[in-house]
């Protein structure tokens, strides 16, 4: 049994971490507040232009020539890997690395090629994979415009036909202690059923074309968007989740050292005790 000084100076070692994971949990908590109403106000905006977009491809005319829904063979892929730069946030970097790796593999026969978003995702990734891109500085100045930055570069890469088809794979928000993990589909767009929308007549103004090449671009920046905030909002109800977990854990284990401590103690003192009493006996003999 480790002596008693031992013994506390794991107590109070213990003691300085539970301040430590006490204290992240607040900082988390209170950017995870933000973050969140954040990601909720967009999400309904981001999905009904997702979905306008998607209809108004599935009902265009074939000689449109939409160019960022052209679905041709598929030879090279590229994912973006959204991540965090922090760690102490659980399974929340893990599981996107596992994702990762599982759809990279089920594109055995074809090219892939990674952008990393996030320093803890580059790197362990960078040492399997292709990264042909580093963007962990865009959480410094996470803004619509620094992301808009990243999706022209994304959209120019098929366009170009450097790549047949992007992924992004990121964490999206549920609550504070649930994040579900995605795998969503940023070029081509995807189609939908055209025959789903034939119940919806609607005049265009100016043509369904010009609309499409407009609105296009602005979908595809705000569908990143919504993915990297979504993933931000994930690692701090995350990390919030992690830190209030080993700050009750650390508890646990300072009361049980703090009980190993005292029954410690009350046995030096019986034994002192004993031999005092053993000694005063072995003179009045």
């Amino acid at each position: 049994m480790a002596n008693l000084k031992e013994i506390r100076n794991r107590i109070t070692s213990i003691g300085s971490t539970m301040k430590i994971t006490s204290a992240m949990k607040m900082v988390s908590a209170a950017k995870l507040k933000k973050a969140q109403d954040a990601i909720t106000a967009m999400r309904p905006y981001s999905n009904k232009l997702s979905e306008l977009l998607q209809n108004l491809s599935a009902t265009s005319d074939a000689d449109a020539g939409d160019k960022f829904s052209e679905q041709r063979e598929v030879s090279k892929v590229l994912l973006v890997v959204v991540t965090s730069n922090r760690g102490l946030c659980g399974g929340f970097n893990s599981s996107v690395i596992k994702e990762t790796r599982r759809v990279a593999a089920s594109y055995a026969d074809n090219s892939v090629d990674l952008i990393t978003i996030g320093k803890k995702g580059n790197d362990i990734l960078s040492k399997e994979y292709n990264v042909i891109s580093n963007k962990s500085d865009l959480y410094d100045t996470l803004t619509f415009e620094a992301v808009a930055t990243i999706s022209e570069e994304l959209m120019e890469y098929f366009v170009s036909g450097s790549y047949d088809k992007i992924e992004v794979v990121y964490n999206s928000f549920k609550n504070a202690a649930t994040q579900l993990l995605n795998v969503e589909q940023f070029l081509p767009i995807l189609p939908v059923d055209a025959a789903a929308n034939q119940s919806s007549d609607y005049l265009f103004e100016p043509s369904k074309e010009e609309i499409i090449s407009e609105l296009i671009p602005k979908s595809l920046k705000t569908q990143l968007y919504k993915a990297i905030r979504d993933s931000y909002a994930s690692e701090h109800g995350a990390r919030m989740t992690a830190m209030h977990k080993a700050t009750d854990n650390a508890n646990e284990l300072r009361n049980e050292l703090l009980l190993t401590y005292n029954k410690a103690r009350q046995a030096a003192i019986t034994n002192e005790i004993l031999e005092i009493v053993g000694g005063a006996e072995a003179l009045n003999a």
